[in-house]
């Protein structure tokens, strides 16, 4: 039931997300909270003609924005009113993007070396089998295919924000479930999953990918995820962690 969870709350939370969060970030890739953009990291080199796949799109900024610099993109997102909105934004801004309704726990949708890159952005927290993900990934990457992703960085999970203490433990990994109450009163379950970087190093390299990157940005301006933030916290610990591999 995870999974059917997790597809209700952001079915629920998909408005709010967009207007309020989300928004057109259609320039560049945002990599995360206080991280930095694609235009300063270069992590995925030129994109025109490329055949790339976001994993997790959401709203479809990400597959827009590269979109928009020539790359012919995919998006895959288990929410049906996230895809919605992505549709909505890739009409408005006159490009073709394909977006589909399905899990990244499950891509045998897609065939053997068929992507350039594969990306996904703050998405890979919902996946209860990381290594079953990569190990898809490397299968669909072509050779010497580029994958990058972000985390939310796991230590910034563990602190709580507003009296700077530590509310978790960095050993306690896994299913977590939180019930949330919103400013309306209704009451939503949250399903996420919480890893080591340790850990998310070791179904990468598990799964036969090569590992070249590990990247703990931390863009003070950042006027796009700044909403909800502590920014005396941002100033201590990067809120997202980058990962960039290649298939050999």
């Amino acid at each position: 039931m995870t999974e059917k969870e997790i597809e209700r709350w952001w079915d629920e939370a998909a408005e709010y997300y967009q207007k309020e969060i989300s928004g057109d970030r259609l320039k560049t890739v945002s990599y995360g909270p206080f991280a930095s953009t694609e235009n300063k990291l270069k992590l995925l080199g030129s994109v025109n003609g490329k055949q790339v796949l976001d994993l997790g799109c959401g709203g479809g900024q990400c597959a827009i924005s590269l979109a928009k610099k020539g790359a012919i993109c995919t998006g895959i997102d288990i929410s049906a009113k996230q895809l919605g909105y992505a549709a909505k934004l890739a009409n408005a801004n006159s490009v073709d993007v394909k977006f589909i309704k399905n899990s990244f726990s499950n891509l045998k949708i897609f065939r053997n070396n068929s992507y350039d890159i594969v990306v996904s952005i703050l998405a890979l927290q919902y996946a209860g089998d990381l290594s079953k993900v990569f190990t898809e990934v490397k299968r669909i990457l072509k050779k010497n295919g580029i994958f990058v992703f972000s985390f939310e960085h796991p230590f910034y999970l563990l602190i709580e924000p507003n009296g700077m203490t530590l509310s978790n433990s960095y050993q306690k990994t896994g299913q977590t479930k939180e019930e949330e109450t919103w400013p309306d009163g209704s009451k939503h379950k949250f399903f996420m999953y919480r890893r080591k970087i340790s850990g998310i190093c070791d179904s990468i390299t598990d799964s036969g990918l090569k590992l070249v990157k590990i990247i703990e940005p931390f863009d003070p301006d950042d006027k796009v995820w700044g909403h909800g933030y502590r920014r005396k916290l941002v100033h201590m610990v990067p809120p997202t962690i980058i990962f960039k591999c290649i298939k050999n």
